[in-house]
């Protein structure tokens, strides 16, 4: 038993050697036709002016990440257990990427009742109604996109992106990312963000060092029609 240990240490140790980091940042910007902002219309009447437009420099929240299996590491267990907390009517965090396998706790710090459900093909459940100090789990299996919702109230909603290799990182409130660690070779490296369309790119990380990384995300490439 000991033996096999000082194997696996060795052998992550050697992994390590010969691994490099992705850097970079994420950022969304606009339609070309509407520059940074949207324009046009009458969002000064008394009809639309409470309407609330994206502003793309303030996006958050981008997910980055190797789409595609890792078989030059070893296999990766789902880090220890995440939460999403619902306090004041809002999941918090919004978006929160985890590793296949991993189990999220979902506490309830409010004084009424919220229910937490997903109608994702993936991963779909429901913790029925429950508040503090009850509190219930749910375990990811299957990679994919998992929107969850309160059937009571219908502004609370969150996102849950389940991945199939531990390569990933969310972008800190600049931009800015950086995986670590990463097996050198050649990826798929894919932005992600709930309201736009994702960016992949092709990225070869070094034996060692980093690569940098630049990602725009827009509505754009979609069909017309």
């Amino acid at each position: 038993m000991k033996l096999s240990l000082v194997i696996l240490i060795t052998l992550l140790s050697t992994l390590r050697c010969f691994a490099g980091t992705i850097v970079g940042t994420a950022r969304a910007e606009a339609k070309a036709e509407l520059g940074d902002s949207p324009k046009g219309g009458k969002y000064d009447s008394r009809k639309f002016k409470f309407v609330e437009k994206i502003d793309y420099s303030e996006l958050t929240d981008f997910v980055i990440y190797i789409d595609q299996p890792i078989t030059n590491a070893p296999p990766a267990a789902p880090k220890t257990l995440q939460v999403v907390t619902q306090r004041d009517a809002v999941f918090r965090p919004h978006v929160l990427p985890v590793l296949a396998g991993t189990t999220v706790e979902w506490p309830n710090k409010d004084d009424i009742f919220h229910n937490v459900f997903s109608m994702s093909e993936s991963n779909p459940f429901d913790l029925g109604l429950y508040k503090d100090p009850e509190v219930k789990k749910v375990q990811f299996k299957n990679p994919g996109r998992v929107d969850v919702f309160c059937s009571i109230h219908s502004q609370m909603n969150c996102v849950i992106l389940v991945l199939q290799n531990p390569f990933y990182a969310v972008t800190d409130k600049s931009g800015r990312f950086q995986i670590a660690n990463v097996p050198a070779g050649t990826y798929r490296l894919k932005a992600w963000h709930e309201r736009l369309p994702a960016d992949i790119k092709e990225v070869v990380v070094p034996e060692n060092g980093e690569v940098q990384v630049q990602f725009t995300l827009s509505v754009k490439g979609l069909p017309k029609y």
